[in-house]
Parts: structure tokens; C-alpha cells; sequence
């Protein structure tokens, strides 16, 4: 099983961050970090890497439900979705798949929760 899911788009790396944004919105997630990983490398290690952002995206109904339903898996959370400029120039979106992130722990009702935001984080993708 892979552990995430990803699509190419057909926007520029800006267009395809503004996009993203709006398909998790439209699916109820806000995004609670933005890390501009091009950027962090360029400071801490002076070191050049392609256009690469982490969005940290939460789902609040989703998000307080599981953490009633398993006290640690804040570990796990927000859900990550990337959009980065592949080696050839493409631009390319992935979400973690939760079902994957979540295998390893043992609870039937975060397993019922993996599954719903599976889909809504497939659906974001499917859009871009």
C-alpha cells in the first residue's frame, strides 16, 4: 500500500499552492502550516533545492474527533499535502493517505475516521 496519493497539475507552482488551498477548504480543511521547505533550506543550510511546500491541512470536526477517540494521535496530525516541482519540471501534488499514516494503531473508530478523510484528501487531489 502506498502511503500517499498524487497528481500532476497543469498550473505553475503558485497557481497550483492557490488551488490546493481552495480544494481543501472546499472539503473542509484550513491550512494550519505552510512550510516553504526551498526556502528553509536556502537559510539553514545555504543549500538550493527545487520549489517544494508542505501544507499542514486539519479538518477541525475530524481532527476533534479523533483525538477523543485516541489521546496521542496528535502525532499524526495536521495531515500533510505537498505541491513541488518534480526533477523535470513538472508540478506535482501528493496528500498523505491517513489509512497508511494510521495502520499502526489499533482503534476501530480512528480507523472509521482514516477512511473519511481518505476521501475528502482524494478528492482534493482528483480536483487539482
Amino acid at each position: 500500500m502506498s502511503y500517499y496519493f498524487s497528481k500532476y497539475s497543469s498550473l505553475n507552482f503558485d497557481e497550483t499552492i492557490d488551488k490546493t488551498i481552495a480544494e481543501l477548504k472546499e472539503e473542509g480543511f484550513g491550512v494550519l502550516t505552510e512550510i516553504d521547505v526551498t526556502q528553509t533550506l536556502k537559510k539553514k543550510l545555504n543549500a538550493d533545492f527545487r520549489p517544494y511546500r508542505i501544507l499542514g491541512a486539519c479538518n477541525p470536526p475530524y481532527a476533534y474527533k479523533a483525538l477523543q477517540s485516541e489521546d496521542k494521535i496528535g502525532t499524526m496530525l495536521p495531515c500533510n499535502v505537498i505541491v513541488q516541482q518534480t526533477e523535470d519540471g513538472r508540478i506535482e501534488v501528493a496528500a498523505i493517505d491517513p489509512i497508511a499514516s494510521m495502520s499502526a494503531v489499533d482503534n476501530p473508530e480512528l480507523q472509521e475516521i482514516a477512511e473519511q478523510i481518505r476521501e475528502k484528501l482524494k478528492t482534493v487531489i482528483d480536483s487539482i
